[in-house]
């Protein structure tokens, strides 16, 4: 598949959006630069997840993941990573899937930015998953294992959002480790608890966060993306003996 990719101007730009709804970009050379970028295939996948419900948010990452891990990581890494290979590619070849599956970008420019052309970072669904789904498919050969993983940052989401966030912790193994811990010690309830002792962290304080936290403050004295995960597991339970109490501690471990 061909793909022209978009200029700079295409962002915030209202007469692209109006294009957009008219279908009328790819005929519009002032769009585009000079390059194009081949690709094998381009499935549809959920890009977008935010205001469903959590069984139908989770069955949509699944998806996603399943579809991302198996089709589009045969590129060069740096194009699955370029924002504007994704918009490019969303604009000119996904155009129907858009408008059928998020209607609500035809009523503003604002949706449209947010579901379509959103910044390609850590709070972008299609980040997300492909991100998950490198990280899954380099460090897990089975089928049926990387199925259960992807489950695992599913249920986790809001601790994986974190360890995304933290340009320190973007390292496969550190995610993939710490996500095994909290599977294999059955943490994700704790870790989603609000803090509702401590007025001192923010609006939304959960565990999980903290933890990471925690993390983030004692780098680069402790090297944690380096620590194998039963050095890892430790230093994990100590940090979270700062936010859970000590009995309900000892039921975890």
């Amino acid at each position: 598949m061909e793909i022209k990719l978009l200029n700079k101007s295409y962002k915030k730009n209202e007469q692209f959006y109006n294009d957009f709804l008219n279908d009328t970009i790819e005929n519009n050379d002032d769009y585009f630069t000079d390059e194009i970028v081949y690709i094998k295939e381009a499935p549809d996948f959920p890009i977008y997840m935010a205001k469903r419900s959590e069984e139908v948010r989770k069955q949509l990452f699944l998806e996603a993941f399943e579809t991302v891990g198996n089709h589009y990581l045969d590129s060069n890494r740096e194009l699955h990573f370029d924002e504007q290979f994704w918009h490019s590619l969303l604009v000119l070849k996904k155009r129907d899937f858009l408008l059928r599956e998020y209607p609500e970008i035809t009523e503003s420019i604002t949706n449209f930015n947010n579901i379509v052309l959103k910044n390609f970072d850590w709070e972008n669904y299609i980040y997300k998953t492909v991100i998950g789904a490198e990280y899954i498919t380099d460090l897990v050969e089975d089928e049926a294992k990387r199925k259960y993983y992807n489950e695992v940052i599913v249920d986790n989401l809001d601790l994986y959002n974190y360890m995304i966030k933290y340009e320190v912790f973007r390292n496969k193994q550190f995610v993939f480790n710490i996500l095994s811990i909290v599977d294999e010690l059955e943490l994700s309830s704790v870790l989603k608890k609000k803090i509702t002792w401590r007025d001192d962290l923010g609006d939304d304080p959960r565990v999980g966060r903290q933890v990471l936290l925690e993390f983030n403050k004692a780098y680069p004295v402790v090297m944690s993306p380096m620590l194998e995960k039963e050095e890892l597991k430790e230093i994990f339970m100590e940090y979270l003996g700062y936010y859970v109490e000590d009995a309900d501690l000892k039921v975890l471990v």
